[in-house]
């Protein structure tokens, strides 16, 4: 009952109304409101269903895996919405945050299952995090108590493995759970390792755990190192009087020089997180440049640390050794969220503004929706309030598209993001002609998109990567269960809007895992979405 009533106070708070507010909207006390938040007072289903209807959310989604939504589909869209604050920006920020032995205040946090997910990992090793309206404070303990990790939590995850760079200056030896998050067939961590071992870092796998030491002196996580079975094992060693490029410690002047065995962003950011607090100079070639990387950035130079080649792939950091500082960093927009609601408008035949889009991270996007026919204006750029993140309004316009003459395919920043590709599988279905969709990044992502199919949509899967879409056909209602994978699951969503019928979606919390009061933000649109009153 405590939990409910911290989300309850945490809800309450958030939408800006005090306890004898909310208790006016419930008929009920202002004590029984405080009873309830301290986990005093036995909480009803119906008193959940009401206080979720008073506070604008489905306090089923505080359980995962329970919420279910129905959409009266076929409904045009009207009205403008605002980008929301990055999932991927916001987890990444986070697990900086443990590299500041001072206070982080970081402003505009989305309250999604991912960061709630990290918090409860958070304060379970020791670290006060505080929420403030749609702020937290996160002030870090004197020792980390990583025995005392939730599990559970951490292992709903892929952002645990991005404790590792910033956990590796507190403490010599730890242990991770293995992460889980998005359910995409192969997604393999040993980049991570790679990287890391230029730190002197050892990492060893095991059934559920990774097992981490670091030791800046021997010559163990060198590269004379091979994987079996996920294990690092020794088969070569270090001749003596040689000095290996991947030791954690360097000689006077010297650079350390990181090739990333793969363009990727958790493993950049781990990377930046190893380097920001190793004295001297690192180098991080074949970095990814985009958007949740260029966030962890501008907040490592808020902590003082120096970075150049921002935006570029490759990334020189001299770290610090210690940062203990009060820092304050307010979040950019995400890119991911202004095209779902693009996809949506073209998806529904609506036109509507969506405000504060990142536009560096969406103009290839914008570019292939236009040579398929799609209208929009654009506004001038103006800054984001972190100061650094070029934003525009988009005016989308009802649309006929037809299919491009080219592939669709994603590329590492600045190509089409890998994160923004399934939203033109729902797209397509809408489009004349046939097109290919070429999901190279991800094993088996591209089988999701079939789901489609269950709406009405006309898909050949060619291989696990490769997807022909044939359009326009009529969406038409059914009632799904979400895959398992945020974006996969997002289209599905999209294509009930556009469907004429009552579609039900059920187990929605891989979306809540990204998306912020998306139920509520749609119906201010005029789409005709709710939650099922099922507990």
């Amino acid at each position: 009952m405590q939990n409910i009533g911290s989300n309850i106070a945490d809800l309450r708070e958030a939408a800006g109304i005090t306890q004898t507010e909310l208790a006016k909207k419930l008929r009920t006390t202002q004590s029984a409101i405080a009873r309830m938040e301290s986990g005093k007072q036995n909480v009803s289903a119906d008193m959940l269903r009401r206080i979720g209807q008073a506070l604008g959310k489905n306090l089923v989604t505080l359980s995962p895996g329970t919420v279910n939504v129905a959409i009266e589909g076929g409904k045009k869209l009207k009205g403008s919405i605002e980008t929301n604050t990055s999932k991927n920006g916001a987890v990444g920020l986070l697990c900086a945050s443990l590299l500041n032995r001072g206070t982080t205040t970081l402003r505009r946090m989305p309250r999604i299952e991912e960061v709630h997910r990290l918090i409860e990992v958070l304060t379970s090793i020791g670290v006060k995090v505080e929420w403030q309206g749609s702020d937290i404070v996160i002030t870090p303990p004197k020792v980390f108590k990583l025995k005392n990790i939730d599990i559970e939590a951490a292992r709903k995850t892929r952002s645990i493995v991005m404790f590792i760079g910033p956990l590796i200056h507190e403490m010599a030896s730890f242990s991770l759970p293995q992460s889980g998050g998005c359910k995409l067939g192969s997604r393999t961590v040993m980049p991570h390792f790679y990287a890391l071992e230029h730190f002197g870092v050892d990492i060893t796998t095991t059934d559920k755990s990774f097992v981490i030491s670091r030791d800046d002196t021997a010559s163990a996580a060198r590269r004379g190192k091979t994987v079996t079975r996920g294990v690092l094992t020794a088969t070569t060693s270090v001749i003596d009087g040689t000095r290996n490029k991947a030791d954690g410690a360097l000689a006077h002047g010297e650079e350390r020089e990181i090739v990333l065995y793969e363009s990727g962003d958790t493993v950049t950011e781990n990377a930046l997180m190893a380097a920001a607090r190793t004295p001297g100079v690192t180098v991080i070639k074949y970095a990814s440049a985009n958007y949740m990387v260029q966030e962890v950035c501008a907040f490592l130079q808020k902590c003082g640390v120096t970075i150049e080649g921002v935006g570029t792939t490759t990334l020189t950091v001299t770290g610090r050794e210690t940062i203990n500082e009060a820092i304050e960093y307010t979040l950019s927009e995400d890119p991911t969220d202004s095209m779902f609601f693009i996809a949506a408008a073209i998806v529904t035949n609506s036109s509507i503004t969506i405000t504060r889009c990142p536009i560096d991270f969406l103009e290839l996007e914008l570019l292939v929706l236009e040579k398929m026919g799609l209208q929009y204006t654009k506004s001038k750029p103006y800054p984001s309030y972190n100061g650094v993140t070029k934003l525009v309004d988009l005016k989308i316009k009802a649309s006929k598209l037809t299919a491009p003459l080219e592939k669709i395919h994603p590329r590492p920043y600045p190509g089409l993001n890998a994160d923004n590709l399934p939203f033109f599988a729902v797209i397509a279905t809408q489009a004349t002609g046939q097109t290919l969709i070429h999901d190279w990044m991800y094993e088996k992502r591209a089988i999701y998109f079939t789901e489609l199919d269950k709406l009405g949509a006309d898909t050949v899967l060619a291989d696990p990567h490769r997807i022909y879409i044939t359009g326009p056909t009529p969406l038409r209602a059914a009632e799904l269960i979400c895959p398992p994978a945020l974006r996969p699951a997002t289209i599905l969503l999209i294509a009930m809007l556009g469907a004429t019928g009552r579609s039900v979606l059920r187990n929605i919390y891989s979306i809540n895992r990204g998306y912020e009061n998306l139920v509520a933000r749609l119906a201010g649109l005029g789409a005709s979405i709710a939650y099922l009153d099922e507990f």
